[in-house]
């Protein structure tokens, strides 16, 4: 099939946060104009008469080699970003995709519509409470595809940063740092310091996490979070703020240690005045 030019079909769950079904049907017609001047294809959305919040987004590829050009088409990303900040996407049908067993997180849990109790927001319909000392309560487990949809739109972007810190190689230094890099299609991508005998080829976690995000085609960011164990944020080093702004712009950082965000920040306000290509 992924050697056929004929037209293919896929087809997306979509769960909008409520009260945002005005925005989103805005972008869906966005992305529905987009589709056709671009000469992607073409999309419908069919909202489902059983829940309000509840719609399929289908898309009628014009072939296979148009939708591979869609999904790397940095305007789409974009609206894709503002969608993921307001609705939970689930991929039901797809007809062009590759099988990537190492993509993380958001593209393994939405490769699948779950057929038990864990799909969709309405697992509990009322909260019951937690007895003190649960373990769930806890913020920093590990995120899993079921938890991922806890929210919409949401990941715990700090979380994963805590985890990849985990696998720092900061032998001479002991000081060990954790990025976890958020692209537009929801797709995380973590480091973690990696440093050398020569002290000069050290690199740091956000460099990491952006140096793989972009090996694996992926141009368009949405936030990074930083961890390190101090009691004040740790904000990237020059480097890694001109790395960022090359590939990111203005980003947003979040900055946190072991046990609490630390603070957010725009990433012109870390780096107001960047070189970029705009002063060659």
């Amino acid at each position: 099939m992924a050697d056929s030019d004929r037209s293919r079909l896929s087809v997306a769950l979509v769960d909008v946060a409520d009260g945002r079904v005005a925005a989103f049907l805005a972008l869906a017609r966005d992305f529905e104009a987009m589709l056709v001047r671009k000469g992607y294809g073409t999309a419908e959305m069919i909202r489902d008469e059983a829940q309000p919040l509840r719609f399929y987004a289908v898309r009628h590829w014009t072939d296979a080699a148009s939708a591979q050009a869609c999904h790397a088409d940095a305007d789409v990303q974009a609206l894709t970003a503002r969608l993921f900040q307001i609705a939970r996407v689930t991929q039901v049908v797809n007809g062009v995709g590759r099988q990537e067993p190492r993509r993380l997180l958001l593209d393994n849990q939405r490769s699948a519509v779950e057929a038990d109790r864990r799909t969709g927001f309405d697992r509990r319909v009322k909260d019951v409470g937690r007895p003190a000392g649960n373990r769930r309560a806890s913020k920093d487990r590990r995120l899993g595809p079921r938890r991922l949809r806890d929210r919409p739109g949401e990941v715990d972007l700090v979380g994963a940063a805590r985890r990849a810190r985990e696998n720092a190689d900061a032998a001479f230094s002991q000081f060990k740092v954790g990025a976890a890099l958020e692209a537009a299609d929801g797709t995380v991508f973590t480091g973690c310091n990696i440093e050398n005998a020569s002290y000069g080829l050290t690199i740091c976690a956000e460099r990491v996490a952006i140096y793989k995000a972009l090996s694996e085609g992926h141009r368009v960011f949405t936030r990074v979070a930083i961890v390190a164990d101090t009691a004040s944020p740790t904000p990237p080093c020059g480097a890694c703020r001109q790395v960022l702004w090359e590939f990111g712009g203005n980003l947003e950082i979040q900055l946190a240690n072991l046990t609490e965000e630390r603070g957010k920040h725009r990433l012109k306000d870390l780096f107001p005045h960047p070189f970029d290509a705009r002063l060659l």
